[in-house]
């Protein structure tokens, strides 16, 4: 087949496309919107940092710095344990995730060459992220000391919580849904029609019986309408009564 007859198919079979599209987005829609529950994220940014010795320059040096690049994965190690987890539940009883759920959740990452170490964390509500990730910040900050020997860390910023409004769920996108079924949709539904006239056997029109009789078209019946139908059987009717009309009258006589 050509794609201009890949496109009759397809057009023959129009309504059943729109139907599966208009079904496929007002779900996704309705689903987006009322039945998915909202996922907020909130971040906090620090710099983990070894201090100068006092008979050292005031400034790092490359082997210093490099030394702090390669304990990077070593923090993030640490960052997500029990040993810091532990304490964020000691210090802030009014978190509501357990040890397990943060250990799960939190998110660490740093960018390639950098000290800067990026904690990310979901939640339910905007304002327990917000609160969970400063918690482990500040519980780091002070715990990685005694671990590691180092003091000198820095909280780059801090999740705001009153910032709440500006940061909607990360997980709901109402129009990327809607798009994304119609694209879907739109792709399943042609494949449908197309599979259906597939699995059709019956010769819908003089093309596709010359193509499988290898013959020519000598003569072909029209399809009747209902119209043509009820419009013959008056004629027909018509032309009996007509005819044995003589044959009517000597009887009555």
């Amino acid at each position: 087949m050509e794609l201009k007859q890949y496109f009759r198919v397809v057009m023959k079979k129009w309504w059943l496309v729109l139907v599966l599209i208009l079904l496929a987005c007002t779900a996704s829609g309705i689903k987006s919107y009322y039945f998915t529950t909202p996922i907020y994220e909130a971040s906090a940014k620090l710099i983990v940092n070894q201090s100068p010795k006092s008979d050292e320059q005031i400034y790092p040096s490359v082997g210093i710095l490099e030394t702090n690049l390669m304990l990077m994965n070593s923090y993030k190690e640490i960052i997500t344990s029990s040993a810091i987890l532990d304490k964020v539940v000691e210090q802030y009883p009014d978190l509501e995730d357990s040890v397990n759920v943060m250990a799960n959740t939190l998110a660490v990452s740093s960018f390639n060459d950098s000290q800067v170490l990026n904690l990310s964390y979901w939640s339910t509500s905007y304002e327990s992220a917000a609160k969970t990730v400063n918690a482990i910040s500040q519980v780091f900050k002070e715990q990685i000391p005694h671990i590691m020997n180092i003091d000198n860390i820095t909280i780059l910023n801090e999740a705001k919580l009153d910032d709440d409004i500006s940061h909607g769920p990360v997980n709901i996108n109402v129009v990327m849904s809607v798009v994304l079924a119609f694209v879907l949709s739109f792709l399943i539904s042609i494949g449908l029609v197309l599979c259906l006239h597939f699995l059709d056997d019956t010769l819908k029109n003089e093309e596709e019986l010359k193509e499988l009789l290898g013959i020519p078209l000598l003569a072909a019946i029209g399809r009747m309408k209902k119209e043509d139908y009820a419009r013959g059987q008056h004629e027909h009717f018509n032309i009996s009564k007509e005819a044995g009309e003589g044959k009517y009258v000597s009887v009555n006589q």
